[in-house]
């Protein structure tokens, strides 16, 4: 039977610290302006679902080596690795699949057709400037994959001025890590270009657990990427903007215990370019395309393995100003198409798109409502909608409610790979609930959000694809965030059920509580960070016989500004050196140094 690991006692000692700590809070400020819940830009205190924004400077400053790292401290997310950087990474909102996440990087759908999921390892954290992680249904906003929410990658953008950066890291397990950029332009025209590069000699991925592939060699990864941008105000009101975001790499896994070099060449990459302005003044269109590649190529014998997945993305967004809000108003063409040495029966698809949507406010009320419509060249039509509505109680206390449906296809590996596919796999469809209560006393957050998701025709894959009738995940999701004169807090805490309705049996690789608990203080030019992260046990199989334990890890940082334009941190991972498992069989990184010097001139 499997042992409840209750994280109730120290989430509510945090919570309660925090309360009582009787420290001058800082001045309040400005909440940051979102677009991913909405697809329109809105203050994310006034949006009506549950959004989470990670700043750059909190990709500087945090512990996180992989854009999944950082995301597992975002209340709302669990993550499972199958070893250690570049390896395959899971990351799930709400308890909800990784294939039900929706990543974009720059508005554009970045993943693999194939598997139906997106490669989170494979994006340099020195070419973000932002990420925004919307949790909940969002397929009335984006089709298929949106299930349980959005991950929404920016990359380094221009600003006027001249800003130049440059940073180096060493560290364990013969970490090297360089990246060089700059950023600037003028009133009408702003670029930003940058280069990275990264190798890692790794550790052995795997362990005896997961049988026969088992190796006990190191296995490294390294990377070198580059990103671009540019933007064109050629007109009052209009301008042209361009993106690109490409990364290649060389990934080392096991694959037995023989002397052959196993190991995948990865490429992914995204670009799109768009025309914005406004047609009249209350009203903004953009036209824009998008294109995607997530390609690998496994080296596992004489014969090498090639999968290549290509996706085009057009898109005609129309934002309309009304009494009652703004009026959202847009088409969309997906199309996906697979390649390499495999041959699937069917190696294309095309998704068209119509949406519409209205997001606005009056006095105390906020209200937002979106319907879609996706003809999806394999399945036919699907529709999805979402209604919201937020209610400020106080000038502090703010309730919101909402109800949305949503859908995702299966991937052609689901459908049609050799030996394992299935062809009768239909799409699932999804009804959430949700209810929240926020409490925002000056520079202090409290949050409670409650949530139910039930999923119709679940995919598993275990013992093979199909779909199972019901899958029902339900779950709080409790954060506090406060900020004082010198001195951070956060703290989340998690609890979840998620259950195959049929069996009663727990979804996979899900904690039923995850804790985070987190604090930086600054003193002069020093600034010092603690996180916790906790997590309890979870099954590794669909059965509910492999027992994953429960686990808790501590990370530490240091920051020092040796002068406006240069700073050094150190950072300590996993200070215990805890042994763990978010995957059978897929070791984790133990006790982990890394040294960082940064040049950012002002």
């Amino acid at each position: 039977m499997k042992k409840s690991v209750s994280f109730q006692r120290p989430a509510v000692f945090a919570l309660t610290l925090a309360a009582a700590a009787s420290l001058q809070a800082q001045t309040a400020e400005l909440p940051p302006t979102v677009v991913t819940a909405t697809r329109t830009e809105s203050r994310a205190d006034a949006v009506l679902s549950d959004i989470t924004v990670i700043t750059r400077d909190e990709i500087e400053q945090g512990t996180g080596r992989t854009v999944a790292e950082l995301l597992a401290r975002v209340a709302g997310v669990q993550i499972s690795s199958n070893g250690g950087l570049g390896k395959t990474s899971s990351v799930y909102i709400r308890g909800t699949e990784s294939r039900h996440v929706l990543l974009l990087v720059d508005g554009v759908r970045v993943g693999s057709a194939t598997t139906g999921t997106p490669n989170f390892d494979s994006i340099p954290l020195e070419s973000i400037e932002r990420i925004e992680v919307l949790k909940g249904p969002a397929s009335a906003l984006y089709g298929s994959d949106a299930v349980g929410g959005v991950i929404q990658i920016f990359t380094r953008q221009g600003r006027e001025g001249f800003f130049p950066y440059a940073s180096a890291t060493a560290g364990s397990a013969g970490r090297r890590e360089a990246s060089a950029g700059l950023s600037g332009g003028s009133h009408d025209v702003s670029y930003s270009l940058g280069v990275q590069t990264l190798r890692e000699d790794g550790f052995s991925a795997t362990n005896s657990n997961v049988g026969s592939s088992h190796n006990s060699d190191r296995d490294g990864f390294s990377q070198h990427s580059v990103n671009a941008s540019a933007d064109w105000r050629f007109a009052p009101g209009w301008k042209f903007d361009a993106r690109w975001l490409h990364a290649d790499g060389v990934n080392n896994y096991d694959s037995g215990s023989g002397s052959y070099d196993t190991h995948a060449d990865v490429l992914t990459q995204g670009y799109a370019m768009g025309l914005e302005g406004r047609l009249v003044p209350n009203w903004k269109s953009r036209l824009a395309y998008g294109g995607s590649d997530d390609n690998s190529t496994n080296h596992t014998g004489s014969q090498p393995t090639r999968f290549d997945t290509h996706q085009d993305q057009w898109t005609w967004l129309n934002e309309i100003g009304t009494p009652l809000g703004v009026l959202l108003l847009g088409l969309e063409t997906v199309e996906q198409r697979v390649s390499g040495t495999t041959a699937y029966t069917v190696d294309h698809r095309t998704t068209d798109s119509v949406f519409a949507g209205l997001n606005g406010d009056a006095g105390a009320h906020g209200w937002q409502l979106n319907v879609r419509r996706d003809d999806n060249s394999q399945f036919g039509e699907a529709n999805t909608g979402f209604a919201g509505y937020g209610y400020k109680l106080t000038s502090e206390w703010r309730a919101h409610v909402s109800y949305g449906t949503s859908f995702k296809a299966p991937s052609f590996n689901q459908l049609y790979y050799p030996s394992y596919g299935n062809v009768t796999t239909q799409p699932e469809e999804g009804r959430n609930r949700e209810a929240g209560l926020a409490y925002t006393p000056g520079t202090q957050t409290y949050q409670a959000v409650y949530f139910d998701n039930r999923i119709k025709g679940f995919i598993t894959t275990q013992p093979a694809v199909t779909n199972i009738p019901r899958a029902r995940i339900q779950g709080w999701t409790l954060s506090y965030n406060g900020q004082f004169d010198a001195l951070d807090l956060r703290a989340t805490l998690d609890l979840l059920d998620a259950r195959n309705e049929v069996t009663g049996k727990q979804l996979r690789r899900r904690a039923d509580e995850q804790l985070n608990l987190g604090a930086d203080y600054r003193t002069g030019a020093w600034k010092y960070g603690a996180t916790v992260l906790a997590a309890s046990e979870r099954y590794d199989d669909e059965k509910n016989t492999v027992e994953l334990p429960a686990y808790a890890t501590l990370d530490l940082h240091v920051d020092y500004a040796l002068h406006p334009d240069w700073s050094v941190q150190a950072r300590l991972n996993n200070l215990a050196d805890k042994e763990y498992q978010t995957a059978n069989g897929y070791n984790q990184p133990g006790r982990a140094g890394y040294l960082t010097l940064r040049w950012a001139p002002r």
